[in-house]
């Protein structure tokens, strides 16, 4: 993973796109932000699983257990093992709040390995990796094993998509970003 480089990068980009993205876009839906606490760690649950249709996207999925809607950040952290940088939000966006309801269940697709000229020859190998639903939480770390990877997970210039309504709607994006081309034209 280039992570000196995607720091860099995603430091630029998330500065362009809090410039540029309208006030009423990059707030979230239902109860204003402002009035809603952050989730406790302790009340949400993370699972990740492979794709069955590509080894290199995991599916995340997010659930407040508490009965009481709260903020997460609209991009899940994503690390892997002992690497620096996390998985560049897509497409980049500013970190900010997005409210999961009471029980509600929010979706992401994380791809490890991009298709860049250099993955090839440059993707690490990993045995661990590590999702969080706020930048500060210690999050959950989900071993290469159960995840299918067991040599490990490949990852090299990793992406995720933001939280999604649905774990259909989080792989149509995570394809249309990536590829740049509509499901439809597949």
């Amino acid at each position: 993973m280039r992570a000196r480089h995607l720091t860099a990068a995603t430091t630029a980009a998330l500065a362009l796109a809090a410039l540029t993205v309208p006030a009423a876009s990059a707030s979230t839906r239902a109860a204003p932000a402002a009035d809603l606490p952050r989730c406790a760690e302790k009340d949400l649950t993370l699972r990740a699983d492979p794709s069955d249709d590509d080894g290199d996207v995991l599916e995340l999925r997010l659930r407040n257990d508490s009965g009481k809607a709260c903020l997460v950040d609209r991009v899940p952290t994503v690390t892997y093992g002992d690497l620096d940088g996390a998985a560049l939000p897509l497409p980049a966006v500013p970190h900010a709040g997005r409210t999961l309801a009471a029980h509600g269940t929010v979706y992401a697709a994380v791809r490890s390995v991009s298709d860049s000229d250099d993955a090839g020859k440059e993707v690490r190998t990993v045995m661990y990796v590590t999702v969080a639903a706020v930048p500060d939480h210690d999050g959950s770390r989900f071993q290469a094993l159960t995840l299918g990877a067991p040599a490990g997970v490949r990852v090299w210039e990793p992406m995720t998509t933001l939280w999604q309504p649905s774990a259909k709607q989080a792989a149509k994006v995570l394809y249309e970003q990536t590829t740049g081309r509509s499901q439809f034209e597949a």
